[in-house]
């Protein structure tokens, strides 16, 4: 059983979809052929005699005034809606730039440590001369890791400032849409 508050969205979903279906009729060719049509009949009229021209152009106005007051609040709805989209993407660009920023931090903060280590492996290196080969194969390794690393979070870094810039596109993007 619906609670009230789904059978009012439900209600309202409804509504929304008619009023993007009339929007989008309205924009289109057949709603241009229509009003057209409708335009051309009401001028004939007069001319063949069957009403009255002030009478035509009394009803015609009367028409196209309420029309236009639909078509206002029509298009009214369609900006709330689109502000509305616009906004929750602002946002959403706010915090991947934030979490971003956080991982660039995360990965600097990661180069440092791998830097350390890698001289700490150094310093064990040149202390410890005198170790057996299977010492200094593991030392090798730590290198070739640290190295390995190392390039990884240089290719992060890349991959962040290609992601910074596809941020400050979208962001101009997005400027341009709301003026």
């Amino acid at each position: 059983m619906k609670t009230k508050e789904e059978e009012h969205k439900e209600k309202i979903d409804f509504l929304v979809r008619v009023t993007d279906g009339v929007m989008w009729w309205i924009g289109s060719i057949p709603s241009l052929i229509v009003h057209s049509i409708v335009f051309i009949t009401a001028f004939l009229l007069p001319l063949f005699g069957l009403v009255a021209f002030d009478k035509m152009l009394l009803v015609l106005t009367t028409v196209l005034s309420l029309e236009a007051i639909y078509l206002a609040i029509f298009i009214q709805m369609s900006v709330n809606r689109s502000q509305e989209h616009i906004e929750d993407l602002k946002d959403d660009v706010n915090e991947i730039q934030e979490d971003i920023e956080d991982i660039q931090e995360d990965i600097e903060e990661i180069s440092e440590d791998i830097d350390d280590i890698q001289e700490d492996i150094e310093d064990i290196a040149e202390e410890e001369e005198d170790e057996d080969h299977n010492e200094r194969a593991k030392n090798v390794m730590l290198k070739s890791n640290v190295a390995t690393n190392k390039s990884q979070l240089n290719n992060l870094k890349g991959k962040i400032s290609e992601l910074e810039n596809l941020l400050v596109e979208l962001k101009k993007e997005d400027k341009k849409e709301t003026l």
